[in-house]
């Protein structure tokens, strides 16, 4: 697969990519940079565009082989300082999926997911499966506690078992 995406700072795109893809970029210059990886099979092109606008309703995903890998991907992205959203057995997409959420330097959205069973429902009532909730609902700013049913700062859509975290601070890991 190959994705070309505009990055207004490239480096702080490319440091984040890295995190996220556990990869170094392939080639990296002051307007481009390509990443290639195996693991998923991506390429991955991302152009300095001072002036890149995102789409707010759009995310991307990166699926993994099993739940130990979504917990390297919190580890990763934890440690180089990002914001996480991490869902435990959220019903989304007629699947039961355990998620980490991070966004990149402009807004994009990513998960990483471990499918654990698939579901004869697209969501639950306490989901917003990938959809953006209603921010008089979810305003991060006016809930209190870890858990949180918010977009958190991470920005996703995160449903009712989701867990904000920032960065260097204590996480609910999930189990098996």
């Amino acid at each position: 697969m190959h994705l070309n995406l505009a990055a207004r700072d490239l480096d702080a795109s490319v440091a984040f990519y890295r995190t996220l893809l556990l990869a170094q970029p392939a080639k990296h210059y002051a307007d481009y940079a390509l990443f290639l990886t195996e693991q998923p099979g991506l390429e991955l092109a991302l152009d300095r565009d001072p002036e890149a606008t995102v789409r707010g309703d759009a995310h991307y995903g990166i699926v993994v082989e099993n739940t130990a890998d979504v917990d390297a991907a919190i580890a990763r992205l934890q440690a180089a300082g990002y914001p996480v959203d991490v869902e435990h057995e959220e019903t989304c997409c007629y699947a039961v999926q355990n998620k980490v959420w991070a966004t990149d330097p402009d807004g994009r959205r990513w998960e990483t997911y471990f499918v654990v069973a698939e579901s004869d429902e697209r969501a639950t009532a306490e989901t917003t499966c990938c959809s953006e909730p209603d921010p008089a609902e979810t305003d991060a700013c006016c809930v209190t506690g870890t858990a949180t049913k918010s977009f958190g700062p991470a920005g996703c859509g995160a449903g009712s078992k989701t867990t904000s975290v920032a960065p260097g601070a204590a996480e609910r890991v999930y189990g098996h």
